[in-house]
């Protein structure tokens, strides 16, 4: 298990607003050497604690004008049902974010699309094929105020 520190806390911060930050600049940021970065960035990375650096594209400018956030309930609540239906949301390319939930619904996903027909297809695909799926309300985003992956640290 890696012992982060005060430095690394840092480090992790720039890093997670703008992961091409150069070795240098995230030195001179810390106050230490490019070799201790270099060193913190591989620990980090091992551990697990850096899971991966991606780059955050614009959905729209991709041609992705509607995001749905979806709520889910299942019909059984056999393991292997809900591990079949786990498998599939983590595999469908359209759901971004996938959580498993305490509450009204057993899921809650989100899910993009190129307009209301595609929406209305992934439905038919994902949810209406389904027979374990007893229902699922979507909420359709109407503007994104805030989205993001940084962490409070």
């Amino acid at each position: 298990m890696y012992i982060m520190d005060q430095s690394d806390h840092k480090l992790l911060a720039v890093l997670q607003s703008n992961a091409r930050t150069s070795i240098q600049d995230l030195a001179d940021h810390i106050g230490t050497s490019t070799a201790s970065v270099q060193r913190r960035l591989k620990a980090l990375r091992e551990s697990g604690v850096i899971q991966k650096e991606v780059a955050v594209l614009d959905q729209t400018k991709l041609g992705f004008g509607i995001t749905a956030v979806v709520s889910v309930e299942l019909e059984r609540d056999r393991l292997d049902q809900i591990d079949a239906f786990k498998r599939k949301a983590r595999q469908d390319r359209q759901i971004t974010n996938f959580y498993c939930i305490a509450g009204d619904a057993d899921f809650v996903m989100i899910v993009v699309a190129k307009d209301m027909k595609d929406y209305e297809a992934f439905t038919h695909r994902f949810f209406f094929s389904d027979t374990n799926v007893r229902k699922f309300r979507t909420s359709i985003v109407v503007s994104a105020e805030k989205a993001t992956l940084e962490l409070p640290i």
